[in-house]
């Protein structure tokens, strides 16, 4: 794969993933042919600043977990009311941080 494009897609998605996982998404997406570019350029990712806005208003919920994709922890906090709402604030915290790891499990079948 061509450097530039690659630098290109982490330039644009960085956000999407933590630091410490760029340079090894770097390393493969250069390895990456041009098929799975393709696949990988439709993969849907998530943006950390919205789940932390959605976990703000609608985490009691659970919205916040269901929108990210974890499906049990979104029934969990539903039925807790997010965890007698400490669950909900602790959320305020560690959501971007699922997001992005979310994200970064997202696009692994791509990289390998």
């Amino acid at each position: 794969m061509d450097s530039q494009k690659v630098d290109m897609y982490i330039l644009t998605n960085g956000k999407y993933f933590e630091s410490h996982h760029i340079p090894q998404i770097r390393d493969r997406l250069i390895q990456m042919d041009d098929n799975q570019w393709v696949l990988l350029q439709s993969a849907p990712l998530k943006d950390p600043q919205t789940a932390l806005i959605i976990s703000i208003f609608l985490g009691g919920m659970g919205i916040d977990r269901f929108y990210i994709g974890d499906t049990g922890l979104g029934v969990g906090k539903l039925l807790t009311c997010g965890g007698i709402y400490i669950w909900y604030a602790i959320d305020w915290f560690l959501i971007q941080g699922a997001t992005r790891q979310k994200n970064f499990e997202k696009i692994q079948p791509f990289l390998y």
